[in-house]
């Protein structure tokens, strides 16, 4: 008997418990939808009208897609991912200062690795003040095709130059360039169908409006039949406005009816989801044509180099080469390693012009085959003053290494890492670093009997007269160039640290070289290059760009005397911020970076500069339609 009621206890226990449990939950689920956590849980399923659409892949999106909250994420993080390289205004003194002086001062924050980021197509100007927060990176080497993440501060109230700031000269190219929607229509079309589409199941759930549900159902068709049949306005039917006002007369008495939220949040998240794809399906494509833009030759020069080659053969010019200059160390040699005439042009045009005797001013230029006779052609019909001008095919020349006699250009790259000793200041700061390819490694083979010569990058303009480089005294050093302390071996991740490495030696840079060949000779430069090429290359894992980047720092590591900051200024290829008096005052103007002045996106307020040494008159710039 004692046994029987403990049980019947017992079950009475549970029973209580029970209730109670039925009791908090009937209290708690009302208490859940009222405040819309129901939102955050989705059950499997899609949404669709008609499942036989040509646009029923629209519909067909799994609702089970992440909250708003974390979409937002998402989409803040693709932007932020996409924002292109650009000096702050905090930067621009500090810029313009760092880049071509020598300093002392060492950055005590050194970068996080930067990955390559996506130049984003620009949008539309808000009225809204918005900041792109960037974090700091450990100091990376990337190949300069890429472009790099920064925040940047964007004024609406400056439209055109922050956009220009901020994307570069791509902004004035579309703003001169720009074309009326040809699909404004049916993207209207589009966003109509997605709002109906979202109601319609609502509305049909009420025995009521069975004429409202007839017509949405009958709207929803024609716009996916019109749709199916054109993607652009000029596609539409003549009657497409009455259909607009029919749809947005049904869209409207539809949203006076309570529905359910839940459907319509489902068909909301499948809009911002079709969104952000195509957003970011757009910044990819803008990034492919922006690396078209700027890597590729254009149109005009290659058929510039075309029509020279065929006039070339088909000439009776005769060539009349001075050959005892070329060979005579007595005079003044500059070199110059390039595949583009109108660049290669303008750098010599530059040279002779400010030259005091320019009949002293010998000319090499190292092309290869493909441009050779248009080269030669060129300078054939456009003399310079009273210069010799030697051109040379590479690939032709009898050398030892002929791993080496394919025509390399001198290399850039873009380094960014972050600047300031404290969070509130820090950014990413990025240079472009253009240094000596494999080809400079030839020249003491190629020019053997000349003792001394000035090695000039095609994308450099020369503003004084360069003769007094030849009486420099360099103390036994190999390379004279102008050094960047903004940016230290130490800061490069890439570059493997060790013995021979200082990490606070400061970067040399190309476009202005003076190269001591018996010097060079001597110390066996270019075999000390190849020994740490190969070394390198053991090592693996790494892109031929980044190997010979270290090999070469490495190579001149304690080999390069220090010019004046005066001698040249860099950065004219992707800093906007170089103070007007810093470019008088130098002898010689380094367009270094993406936007080269013979290209669209050059940056306009540096092309004049360039595009005063070219010469115009020439017959075959208007027959190409030159226009740099």
């Amino acid at each position: 008997m004692k046994g029987g009621g403990g049980g019947g206890k017992r079950r009475w226990r549970f029973l209580v418990i029970g209730v109670l449990v039925l009791i908090i939950l009937s209290t708690l689920v009302p208490l859940a939808f009222l405040l819309g956590l129901h939102n955050g849980f989705h059950s499997p399923g899609f949404v669709t009208v008609q499942p036989a659409s040509p646009f029923d892949s629209f519909s067909r999106i799994n609702a089970t897609r992440n909250s708003q909250r974390d979409l937002s994420v998402r989409v803040h993080e693709v932007l932020h991912r996409f924002t292109p390289v650009i000096p702050k205004k905090s930067d621009i003194n500090m810029v313009a200062r760092d880049t071509n002086r020598t300093s002392t001062s060492h950055s005590k924050k050194r970068g996080l690795p930067v990955s390559p980021a996506i130049v984003a197509k620009p949008s539309p100007a808000n009225k809204t003040k918005t900041k792109a927060s960037s974090k700091g990176a450990q100091g990376t080497i990337v190949n300069a095709s890429y472009k790099g993440v920064q925040g940047a501060i964007v004024n609406a109230d400056e439209t055109q130059r922050t956009c220009q700031l901020k994307y570069g000269s791509y902004c004035l190219w579309r703003e001169e360039n720009k074309e009326p929607l040809k699909d404004a229509k049916v993207k209207h079309m589009k966003d109509l169908l997605f709002v109906a589409r979202a109601y319609y199941p609502s509305i049909a759930k009420m025995p009521s409006q069975s004429k409202l549900t007839r017509d949405m159902k009958q709207n929803i068709q024609e716009f996916e039949r019109i749709l199916s049949e054109g993607s652009a306005d000029a596609d539409l039917p003549p009657q497409v406005d009455k259909k607009f006002q029919k749809m947005e007369a049904v869209i409207s008495k539809a949203k006076s009816f309570p529905v359910d939220c839940n459907n319509v949040d489902k068909k909301l998240r499948q809009i911002l989801d079709l969104t952000e794809d195509e957003a970011s399906f757009h910044m990819k494509q803008s990034v492919f044509l922006y690396q078209l833009a700027v890597q590729t030759m254009p149109k005009s020069l290659h058929c510039l180099s075309m029509r020279l080659t065929v006039e070339y053969f088909k000439s009776s010019t005769v060539e009349v080469e001075d050959t005892e200059k070329f060979s005579d160390p007595s005079l003044l040699h500059f070199v110059i390693i390039s595949d583009n005439i109108l660049a290669s042009s303008v750098v010599i045009n530059s040279t002779a012009l400010h030259a005091r005797e320019s009949k002293n001013f010998v000319f090499h230029v190292l092309t290869d085959e493909q441009n050779y006779f248009a080269m030669k052609q060129w300078f054939i019909r456009n003399p310079c003053k009273q210069a010799a001008i030697q051109v040379l095919n590479i690939e032709k020349l009898e050398l030892d290494n002929s791993a080496m006699k394919k025509l390399s250009l001198p290399a850039e790259f873009r380094v960014s890492f972050t600047s300031g000793d404290n969070l509130a200041s820090q950014g990413n700061r990025t240079y472009y670093l253009s240094l000596f390819s494999q080809s400079h490694y030839l020249l003491p083979k190629i020019f053997r009997k000349l003792k001394k010569v000035v090695v000039l990058d095609h994308d450099v303009v020369v503003q004084r007269d360069l003769s007094s480089l030849w009486e420099l005294d360099m103390e036994g050093k190999v390379n004279g160039a102008v050094k960047s302390c903004s940016v230290r071996l130490g800061h490069l991740k890439s570059l493997k640290k060790g013995s021979l490495v200082d990490a606070n030696a400061c970067l040399w840079m190309s476009g202005l070289n003076v190269i001591d060949l018996t010097r060079w000779r001597e110390l066996g430069v270019s075999e000390t290059y190849l020994k740490f090429y190969k070394q390198q290359m053991s090592g693996g894992g790494e892109s031929r760009e980044a190997i010979a980047l270290q090999a070469t720092l490495l190579t001149f590591q304690d080999k390069v005397y220090a010019l004046d900051d005066k001698w040249a200024v860099s950065g004219l290829g992707y800093n906007y911020f170089i103070n007007t008096q810093t470019i008088k005052n130098a002898a010689t103007l380094h367009y270094n970076g993406n936007m080269k002045p013979w290209l669209e996106l050059g940056i306009p307020q540096y092309k004049n500069y360039w595009r005063k040494h070219l010469n115009r008159e020439d017959r075959f710039l208007s027959d190409c339609n030159v226009n740099p």
